[in-house]
């Protein structure tokens, strides 16, 4: 069964740093995407940036590049968000997620696997 938990949310100033990370596990990920979407209340989910397990091809959301960084902990097996420059409009819960694919989408209904999400809060 794949499972994949997130952790490293928190309360942040705007202009701080916060790091995410995924530990996905239950099977292998060598032909999965691998990403993170982010939901403000009242909002849709929005994709924040996406990585091909294999390979490393990565793709951004317009809102963060720049500021955000995925990458892969091979060490650790873990999916990371570096987030620099944070926002009050940043505000949001985030999720990891994983795609069956090699091909890497932006739309919430492309992924299979979800996370329970951690909760990120920047103020101004």
């Amino acid at each position: 069964q794949v499972q994949l938990v997130e952790s490293g949310g928190g309360s942040v100033q705007a202009g701080d740093s916060l790091r995410l990370s995924c530990a996905p596990s239950g099977r292998t990920f060598s032909s999965y995407v691998m990403g993170w979407f982010r939901q403000a209340p009242g909002k849709e989910r929005e994709f924040v940036a996406g990585l091909r397990w294999i390979g490393g091809a990565i793709l951004y959301g317009d809102s963060v590049k720049g500021r955000f960084t995925i990458s892969r902990d091979n060490a650790k097996n873990t999916l990371n968000l570096q987030m620099n420059s944070l926002k009050p409009e940043d505000t949001a819960v985030y999720y990891c997620a994983a795609r069956a694919s090699l091909l890497i989408r932006t739309m919430e209904y492309d992924y299979n696997y979800w996370g329970q999400g951690t909760q990120v809060t920047v103020s101004s």
